[in-house]
């Protein structure tokens, strides 16, 4: 008998049809994610999960599944998912580190340059017929990127990455996270550890590339949002909650900083009456951090493998929780 599956959305090719080769697949059919009780009905008697980061995979749904073996996320974050709760049922969780480092990266860097130069601004100002004048020496001025410092929080994969991208426009990089790198470390990268207050105080743009724990939630709050300078920008493209929105939505109505350039949200889909949608100062996206042809399907594609292997009795090539196999042995896995 085959393996039987439960996939929460579509993913890009080639995911999908790998796993199909070898397994019985159920895939939710809709753009609209399943719900939790969706979710419960379908996995009772699937041996493998494969969800993406707006599904909450909680301890309920993990004991809904006596069967489940490893549930494979199409995300490098995990929060959604009750990793204990799993690992004491012996159910083996593979996800995708390092692919999307790259375009997320590019993409923070993307909305530091629009909201620096206010491009989304100009683009509907230009659409909305607002241009009358062939030049103005006054119109819609934004600030510069080059020579400028960039505060990093958290310094992993993604955030080196913008610190890269940032020594092409010559900023100087502050840099803060929980352990400091090493000195030879910090000069090959172009980096300067600053403490996280300092880090607020002396940027022009500050950038989060933290994950979202209990000690990350609400980082950047009111406080924090009076240390900047009243010309700075705030990036996230990290997680929507390390912020304090309500702080934040302050902040940019009352000029304590300059703009904001978001990719994330304290609720995913924002709410359309969200007070965020109506500034002008603020670049706003939709959790496109990934969102590259390139970096999706090789995520769909880590995704399958990870599934695959657990049930071929093998290592996932990215597992997030190792000691699992004292519960449940990869030998137990096997059914390929």
């Amino acid at each position: 008998m085959k393996p039987k599956v439960y996939i929460t959305r579509r993913i890009p090719e080639p995911g999908i049809s790998l796993i199909e080769q070898s397994c019985d697949v159920i895939l939710h059919p809709h753009d609209e994610p399943p719900t939790h009780e969706e979710i419960m009905d379908h996995i009772r008697d699937k041996d493998a999960l494969l969800c993406l980061l707006s599904d909450r995979i909680d301890r309920e749904i993990i004991e809904a599944g006596p069967n489940l073996k490893v549930i494979s996320t199409f995300s490098v974050g995990f929060e959604h998912i009750d990793v204990a709760a799993a690992t004491r049922k012996g159910i083996y969780i593979g996800y995708t580190p390092g692919i999307l480092t790259e375009a997320t990266a590019d993409l923070a860097f993307s909305l530091l340059l629009g909201t620096a130069r206010r491009i989304t601004e100009g683009d509907r100002f230009l659409r909305g017929h607002g241009w009358k004048t062939a030049f103005s020496p006054s119109l819609l001025l934004g600030t510069s990127v080059w020579g400028t410092t960039l505060g990093i929080i958290g310094l992993g994969r993604i955030g080196k990455a913008v610190a890269r991208r940032a020594r092409g426009f010559n900023m100087e990089v502050l840099y803060t996270k929980r352990n400091p790198l090493p000195r030879d470390e910090e000069t090959n990268l172009g980096v300067e550890y600053r403490s996280l207050e300092e880090l607020f105080e002396q940027s022009d743009f500050v950038s989060l590339h933290t994950p979202l724990t209990d000690e990350t939630r609400h980082l950047v709050n009111g406080a924090r949002l009076r240390l900047m300078k009243p010309t700075a920008v705030l990036i996230n493209t990290a997680r929507g909650p390390v912020v304090d929105e309500a702080a934040l939505v302050r902040a940019l109505q009352e000029k304590w900083i300059a703009g904001a350039g978001l990719d994330v949200f304290e609720k995913e889909p924002i709410d359309p009456t969200n007070p965020l949608l109506h500034l002008d100062n603020v670049v706003l996206l939709p959790h496109l951090g990934s969102a590259t042809t390139q970096a999706r399907s090789k995520m769909a594609t880590v995704s399958a493998r990870n599934l695959l292997a657990v049930l071929h009795g093998e290592a996932p090539p990215c597992w997030l929780n190792q000691e699992v196999e004292k519960i449940r042995p990869l030998t137990r896995t096997k059914m390929l």
